[in-house]
């Protein structure tokens, strides 16, 4: 495939935005080479400025579940663009696209909304540490929860310190309430809490992983976590941003049948546009402006554009929830196919799947961390991606990234992508 228009798009794009993207990932760091810039998409398929045509896999990072362009979205965002795109002020299609949600999803009363999931995250951990009066929180290395200074952590000198900076500009007095955990491991959670008794407002988590591949949760893990949160009063904040009404139509917590006390949204419940959104029960979500001291706002949250993009998504999964089962057959019919591929080449390799979110890691160590998920051969990644991506299939351009699957992908093209690695496995080994 050619990429000349797409080479001289990034050139002139590096003179005006830093490293010629809005987004790190974009810029195909991991993998080498120049960025695909898109022109159009539609179902299963985007269309770039060289006319290429490719299978895409990345969904616009899992919000397109039905597809790119899908018309009750493209028909309820033109229609609503007609009446005005920001208002600043109070509209109802704000409650009815809340009311549907809160129908939707397990354990939770009341939804606010934000415009990215960064926000939605911080403004979680903000209500839970005002609603418990505690500072410190926990998350996991290798789970992103957006660029909020209190994510950007890294591990700190022992098992049980609190954590460090792993950016400029994040200041050390954030970093020490930041605990950092194992996935995966409920031992090294408990003696966090342990060593930090009566300080922990919250433990913020990614229920499946996404962002270190895809890494399900072992069974005991999340279900000790919600158990020792409950014995501490330790609020249990579930990211969802990945996974909320894209693994059930009650996201995670349907799915893996856990119930977190505030939860985090974003893409899907703006049907592809910016939004976010944090929910929980009444009782802590009252403790937000203007009802409670727990301060958050936004002048364009709930704009009515995304509003309405939201509604028409989560309608049609309220409505068919056969999607989530045709998403998940889609996905275990694609694992299959590319671990007979790997498989009769006898490259080392481990697939990752949950629901519609699926990686692959080239590495015999089973992916259950950040750490094992960096043992792959990210050489090998880079091969796979280029060859894959000159075969017309777009992957996430790095390995810790899961690929997100959408219902308007045929078994045709699943077979396709197929065929694609058969192809290209050879110079894989």
């Amino acid at each position: 495939m050619i990429y000349k228009r797409s080479s001289a798009l990034f050139q002139e794009a590096k003179r005006y935005i830093p490293g010629g993207v809005n987004s790190p990932v974009r810029a195909f760091k991991a993998v080498g080479g120049t960025p695909i810039f898109v022109k159009e998409a539609k179902g299963a398929y985007l269309f770039d400025e060289d006319g290429n045509r490719l299978i895409d896999y990345i969904a616009s990072w899992g919000p397109m579940i039905l597809g790119h362009a899908h018309d009750p979205v493209v028909s309820a965002v033109t229609e609503r663009a007609r009446k005005g795109t920001s208002f600043g002020m109070p509209t109802e299609i704000e409650t009815d696209l809340a009311k549907l949600a809160v129908e939707m999803v397990p354990n939770i009363d009341k939804i606010r909304f934000v415009n990215s999931g960064t926000e939605a995250c911080m403004s979680a951990v903000r209500l839970a540490r005002g609603y418990s009066g505690k500072e410190k929180i926990i998350k996991f290395a290798g789970c992103y929860h957006g660029h909020a200074d209190a994510f950007l952590i890294q591990a700190g000198s022992g098992a049980v310190t609190f954590g460090s900076p792993s950016s400029p500009g994040v200041t050390q007095g954030t970093a020490k309430d930041t605990l950092l955990a194992r996935y995966n491991d409920l031992e090294n959670v408990a003696d966090l809490m342990k060593a930090n008794a009566g300080e922990i407002a919250a433990v913020i988590i990614e229920p499946v992983a996404g962002n270190m591949g895809c890494i399900p949760p072992k069974p005991e893990f999340i279900e000790g976590i919600r158990e020792l949160c409950s014995q501490q009063n330790i609020l249990l904040i579930f990211d969802e941003v990945m996974t909320g009404f894209r693994l059930a139509r009650g996201g995670a917590q349907e799915y893996l049948g856990i119930a977190a006390d505030i939860l985090c949204f974003g893409k899907v419940i703006g049907g592809g546009l910016p939004v976010g959104a944090f929910a929980a029960r009444e009782e802590i979500m009252d403790q937000l402006a203007p009802d409670g001291p727990v301060y958050q706002a936004g002048t364009l949250s709930g704009n009515p554009l995304a509003m309405s993009a939201g509604l028409a998504m989560l309608t049609e999964l309220d409505n068919n929830p056969k999607i989530f089962d045709s998403l998940e057959k889609k996905t275990a019919y694609l694992h299959k196919g590319i671990s007979e591929v790997l498989e009769n080449l006898e490259i080392p390799h481990q697939i990752n799947r949950e629901g519609s979110m699926i990686s692959v890691h080239f590495t015999e160590t089973p992916v259950v961390d950040f750490q094992t998920a960096m043992a792959g051969n990210n050489e090998t990644f880079k091969r796979y991606f280029h060859g894959m991506l000159r075969q017309g299939i777009y992957l996430p351009p790095s390995a810790f990234e899961s690929y997100f699957l959408n219902d308007a992908l045929s078994y045709e093209d699943l077979d396709a992508t197929i065929a694609a690695l058969g192809k290209i496995a050879p110079d894989l080994k």
